[in-house]
């Protein structure tokens, strides 16, 4: 008992000891906290005038704690805002075509496809519609489908196969929205678009893509009912399906700067979408609403490439011609019959521009020639080489 005693003292003597240390120690820990404090404190306010002077908060501004937090307002240029409103601009188009049917003697109407449409222009009593040719072809009956649910049927205007551009017309009540046509020369890859359509559908009316101009004056062999065509088309990423054709391709101010076309579908391919520039197609448009169709020089023949023909058909043909197009029908009233075309004869020159297939003649006839101009083609006769000259007609005094 007596050693635990002496034990404690000795431990009491220690801590009586110690403790002028331990509050010296104490005492300058906190001073040099303190002291950090105002160094922080120093450091932070300095940054804060270096930084420039604190402005007063405006009246829709509030001071909490330490953050200024500012009042917003919603966006009058949000992409939701431009897309609602270009939504009601786009409609949907229900191609009808008569169908017969073996257990009747009556066709019946059936539907037979749909597509998309852009309403661009309201004139007196009439709205007008543009979309793809392919959209319309060989239909009986046009019907419309309106952003507000309403249907109606259309009349067409005109269409070109070429182009794959057709215009309707619908009474001008049903438009509740135009959409302006913007520049598509000024496009550049990287620009951001918007595609709006139908894609498989009414089902999926208006459905609305994003993407970014890939490439600008692409061009894409395309199969058309007035033959094969090297379009001009704009490629986007912005997602195209069936059922897009004819709708719009906006840029990001809201104008159509394209009319979406087509889209390549093979296993493995994504993103590959192409729409007309609207620079091309506006005077296209305007012409159709002007007479009806595109005025293009005509030869009056149907043409086949000479790859296509069997030789045994064409024997007297000098094997070292190994290119051109094959004049397979003809119009008996046209300016070739009138000339001296003959069916067989192997079209190997145009004006002086050599001709390896079918697209190569037709583009130069219709980007490089007008009606009434004189042509001189260099064709085959068999085995005889011949010069032909012909004053073309136009297109529309043929349907006319």
């Amino acid at each position: 008992m007596k050693e635990m005693n002496e034990n404690n003292n000795i431990e009491k003597n220690r801590w009586q000891k110690g403790k002028p240390r331990l509050a010296k120690f104490l005492s300058t820990m906190g001073a040099g906290v303190i002291g950090s404090l105002l160094t922080l404190t120093a450091v932070a306010n300095t940054s804060l005038f270096q930084a420039g002077e604190v402005s007063a908060p405006s009246a829709q501004t509030e001071k909490t704690n330490s953050y200024t937090v500012q009042q917003t307002t919603a966006s009058t240029n949000s992409l939701a805002d431009m897309v609602e409103h270009s939504s009601k601009a786009i409609v949907g188009i229900v191609n009808f075509q008569n169908e017969s049917n073996r257990l009747s003697p009556f066709a019946e109407t059936v539907e037979r496809g749909s597509g998309s449409g852009v309403i661009f222009k309201k004139e007196g009593d009439n709205a007008f519609i543009v979309t793809n040719n392919h959209v319309i072809e060989g239909a009986e009956k046009l019907e419309i489908s309106l952003e507000n649910g309403e249907k109606t049927t259309a009349e067409l205007v005109g269409a070109d196969a070429l182009s794959d551009l057709a215009v309707l017309k619908i009474d001008a009540k049903y438009a509740e929205a135009v959409l302006e046509f913007g520049d598509s020369d000024q496009l550049r890859a990287g620009d951001q678009v918007v595609a709006i359509g139908n894609p498989l559908g009414l089902d999926f009316s208006r459905t609305v893509t994003q993407g970014i101009v890939s490439a600008v004056n692409r061009s894409v062999n395309v199969k058309t009912s007035a033959g094969e065509w090297d379009l001009n088309v704009i490629q986007t990423d912005a997602a195209i399906n069936p059922g897009n054709s004819g709708g719009a391709l906006l840029n990001a101010e809201g104008t159509v700067i394209g009319i979406n076309s087509l889209k390549i579908a093979e296993n493995g391919v994504e993103g590959l979408g192409f729409a007309i520039p609207s620079n091309d197609a506006i005077p296209l448009i305007e012409e159709m609403i002007k007479h009806g169709q595109i005025d293009r020089p005509y030869m009056g023949v149907s043409l086949t490439d000479l790859e296509q023909i069997p030789r045994n058909l064409l024997q007297d043909l000098p094997e070292k011609v190994g290119g051109g197009t094959v004049v397979t029908a003809l119009d008996s009233e046209s300016a070739a019959a009138k000339a001296g075309v003959e069916v067989k004869d192997v079209i190997v020159e145009i004006n002086g521009t050599e001709v390896k297939n079918t697209g190569d003649l037709r583009k130069f006839l219709y980007k490089e020639l007008k009606a009434g101009d004189k042509v001189a083609l260099k064709v085959y006769r068999g085995s005889e080489k011949k010069t032909i000259e012909i004053t073309l007609a136009s297109s529309k005094a043929i349907k006319n």
